[in-house]
């Protein structure tokens, strides 16, 4: 079996080609989606088994923003807590039966290549490099917002006249700016692509038993790593709209 850097093609809608992993990220957002429906139309007072646990992973989320934030982070909650479960879901997806595992052989330059149906979304650095484009993207309009267009810009860009260092630090900003998309997208794919690499040799060398704690390890290293971009996300955020003095 190979293992593909890239996503691979499944099929076409309308010229538009779809792939593996993208097709699993839609499958997680509809899953998120319904989950959401199902949870919000059985609510009750007192909650009990689903309801519960979804309460529980919601109020232990926006405690976490709000002590990094302090009560503004509530403005921001709904967008970072987003991330959080499309990223914890789509690396837990990785790691059900059949991901990766299931699919068609396709002819390719004179080899057999294996296609599976499904993939991780964010095993593609396509998946991750667009949620690392619209988390920049909301930093820097929530910051617009928030000190309007003048004082935004005054953060990055100095008088050279009266402030020589500021001006040629802005340059650096600059960087720091399209590294931060860079470290974004980078870090997550690296991990999880690499995590679903482990499994897959591990699981070939040794089939029987071996893998299953490499498998406890990829299920917290998924964790993690939705944390961590949430995190990151809100910290920015909270730069952003920052005033300066």
């Amino acid at each position: 079996m190979t293992i593909s850097l890239a996503a691979e093609k499944i099929f076409e809608i309308g010229g538009f080609p779809v792939t593996n992993s993208l097709l699993t990220s839609w499958l997680v957002m509809a899953f998120l989606v319904i989950l959401s429906v199902f949870v919000a139309l059985r609510i009750k007072l007192v909650p009990g088994g689903l309801q519960n646990v979804v309460e529980f992973m919601v109020e232990s989320l926006l405690n976490l923003v709000v002590s990094v934030s302090g009560h503004n982070g509530r403005r921001f909650f709904g967008f970072v807590a987003t991330f959080f479960f499309f990223i914890l879901f789509s690396n837990w997806a990785g790691l059900l039966p059949g991901v990766g595992s299931v699919g068609f052989w396709e002819e390719a330059e004179g080899h057999r290549l294996f296609i599976p149906f499904l993939r991780a979304g964010t095993s593609d650095l396509n998946t991750t490099l667009a949620l690392a484009l619209i988390a920049m993207g909301a930093i820097h309009s929530l910051g617009l917002n928030d000190l309007g267009l003048f004082k935004y810009v005054a953060k990055y860009i100095k008088n050279p006249i009266k402030d020589p260092m500021g001006a040629i630090v802005v340059f650096l900003e600059i960087i720091l700016e399209f590294a931060k998309i860079l470290s974004f997208s980078f870090r997550l794919f690296g991990n999880v692509f690499a995590g679903e690499v482990l499994l897959i040799v591990v699981a070939f060398l040794v089939p029987v038993f071996v893998p299953f704690p490499f498998l406890g390890l990829e299920i917290f290293v998924g964790f993690i790593q939705a944390l961590v971009f949430m995190l990151l996300t809100l910290i920015f955020i909270n730069m952003a709209v920052a005033k300066t003095h």
